[in-house]
C-alpha cells in the first residue's frame, strides 16, 4: 500500500472521528495489532497556526503513535497550505484534507462537504498544499452533497490532476449524515474515476466480511474504518488475518475486552490527568460494553465516574452482576449474548439490518 511517497504495512485505516479518535485510542488501538496508518480528529487549519491549545492537543502523538496522519479542514487556501508546511515540519507523514464532514459548522465556512461544490476552487486550493509540502495530501469526501448532486467521481478526478496522493471516500452523501444504505456503487465510480491513485472506502465497516465485500464489490485499494474500531478494537488485526487467509478469528473474550478498555482508560489518564481523562471516558465506556451482553447496570454507572478508582469500583460490581447471565462454563448464556454486527451494504439472511448505526455523542453532533 502506498500513498504517494509512503510506504505502508497495510491497507486498512482507522477514519478520524471527533472527539475520540485522540492519542490514548490512537495507542490502544495499535496496542491490538494491525493497524499502520491511523488519522487525528479534524483540527481546524487556523487554529493550528494561531497555537490553540485545543489544536495542539488534537495533533498530540509520541514515538509509538506512528506513522500518523493529521486531518485539516479549512477554506483558506493559505491556511491550509501553511498549516500543512507546519504538521511536515514536525514530522507528520501525511495530510488529509477534510471534504466530507457533515456538519453545518464546518461546511457554513467552506470546509468539509462544501468543498464538494466547488470542484474548481477546491482543486485549486489541493494543487497549493500539494507544491508546498514533500509527505502526501489526501482528501476525505462523501460521494456528494445529496443525491442530486453526486460530486465525487468528478472531484477525484480533478483532486488526481491536482496531485492528491489517494483519496478516502465515504459511501454517503452529505444529506444521508450516517444514516442509510453504504453505497458500494458509488465507491466504485469514484475509484473508476481516477487513473494511478488510491481510493479507499469508508463506511458502516464494521466486521472483517464487511471489509472484504467493500474491497471486492468496489476495487477499492484500502478500507477506512472509524466506528467499526469502536465496537471492535480487534477489527484491524481480524481483518488482515481474515483477507490474507480467509481464518474469521472469534470475538474477543469478556476478559481480553476488559483488558483491552482498562489499559485504554490508563492511557486516557496518562494524557489528559485522571479526573479529565475518567470524565472523557465515559462516553467511551458504553461502547466496549455492547459486547458485553446485558450492560445495563454498567452503562449507568459508568456515565458517573470522575477518577480511574472509581471507574474499577463500577467494574469490579458490574463483573459480580453480570455473573448472572453466565452458564456453568462461565460464558454467557445462549439468550443474552449480543447478536451479529451487520453492515448496511451486507445483505444477509435471518439476521436483523440496522438502518443506521448509532453514533457515538461529542464535540461535533454529528461526524
Amino acid at each position: 500500500m502506498r500513498l504517494g511517497p509512503l510506504d505502508l504495512k497495510s491497507n486498512l485505516f482507522l477514519s478520524p472521528l471527533a472527539g475520540y479518535t485522540n492519542l490514548p485510542f490512537r495507542l490502544a488501538v495499535r496496542e491490538v495489532g494491525g493497524l499502520d496508518l491511523a488519522t487525528t480528529d479534524l483540527v481546524n487549519a487556523r487554529s493550528l497556526l494561531e497555537k490553540n491549545p485545543k489544536a495542539l492537543k488534537l495533533i498530540q502523538t509520541c514515538p509509538a503513535d506512528s506513522p500518523l496522519a493529521v486531518q485539516l479542514f479549512g477554506s483558506v487556501p493559505e491556511e491550509m497550505r501553511d498549516a500543512a508546511l507546519q504538521l511536515e515540519s514536525l514530522g507528520i507523514a501525511s495530510v488529509d484534507i477534510n471534504m466530507g464532514c457533515p456538519v453545518r459548522k464546518v461546511c457554513r465556512v467552506g470546509g468539509g462537504s462544501a468543498m464538494m461544490t466547488e470542484l474548481d476552487k477546491t482543486a485549486a486550493l489541493v494543487k497549493g498544499m500539494v507544491e508546498a509540502v514533500r509527505i502526501p495530501v489526501t482528501a476525505k469526501m462523501r460521494l456528494g452533497w445529496d443525491d442530486q448532486n453526486i460530486t465525487a467521481p468528478d472531484l477525484a478526478r480533478a483532486l488526481e490532476d491536482a496531485g492528491i496522493a489517494g483519496i478516502f471516500v465515504h459511501g454517503r452523501t452529505r444529506e444521508q449524515g450516517f444514516g442509510g444504505t453504504v453505497s458500494l456503487a458509488g465507491i466504485r465510480a469514484v475509484v473508476q474515476a481516477v487513473r494511478t491513485i488510491p481510493v479507499i472506502g469508508n463506511g458502516d465497516v464494521i466486521t472483517s466480511q464487511a471489509a472484504r465485500k467493500m474491497l471486492d464489490d468496489t476495487g477499492c485499494a484500502g478500507v477506512s474504518i472509524g466506528r467499526g474500531a469502536f465496537y471492535n478494537p480487534w477489527i484491524f488485526q481480524h481483518t488482515l488475518q481474515y483477507l490474507r487467509s480467509g481464518e474469521l478469528l472469534p470475538e474477543p473474550q469478556f476478559e481480553e475486552r476488559v483488558r483491552v478498555m482498562c489499559r485504554h482508560l490508563d492511557l486516557m489518564v496518562e494524557v489528559f490527568g485522571d479526573e479529565h481523562g475518567s470524565r472523557m471516558f465515559r462516553k467511551v465506556a458504553p461502547w466496549y460494553s455492547k459486547r458485553f451482553g446485558p450492560a445495563n447496570e454498567f452503562n449507568k454507572q459508568v456515565v458517573r465516574v470522575s477518577s480511574r478508582a472509581e471507574f474499577h469500583e463500577v467494574l469490579e460490581r458490574y463483573i459480580a452482576w453480570r455473573r448472572q447471565f453466565l452458564d456453568d462454563a462461565g460464558e454467557l448464556k445462549p439468550r443474552f449474548q449480543p447478536g451479529p454486527m451487520v453492515a448496511s451494504f451486507m445483505q444477509e439472511p435471518a439476521v436483523a439490518q440496522r438502518e443506521h448505526i448509532p453514533v457515538p455523542k461529542g464535540p461535533v453532533e454529528v461526524w
